[in-house]
């Protein structure tokens, strides 16, 4: 049976909470803004569906969409 230490549970958070971190952070931007047609939804599913890599293109990209 495998242990985990608790050093190694702390680098597991850490990683966790900095890919899941943008995500939320983007969302929270893209529900509290208003955006052409059906952009919201495209950018909630494309944030939702490609986790971190959603959130930075949202980022990049997305943002220069807003109202």
């Amino acid at each position: 049976m495998i242990s985990i230490g608790a050093w190694q549970s702390i680098l597991i958070l850490i990683t966790l909470f900095i890919f899941i971190l943008p995500s939320i952070i983007a969302l929270v931007d893209i529900l509290r803004n208003e955006f052409t047609s059906n952009n919201k939804l495209v950018w909630v599913l494309v944030v939702l569906l490609g986790n971190f890599l959603g959130a930075i293109l949202y980022f990049f990209i997305g943002r220069k969409q807003k109202l």
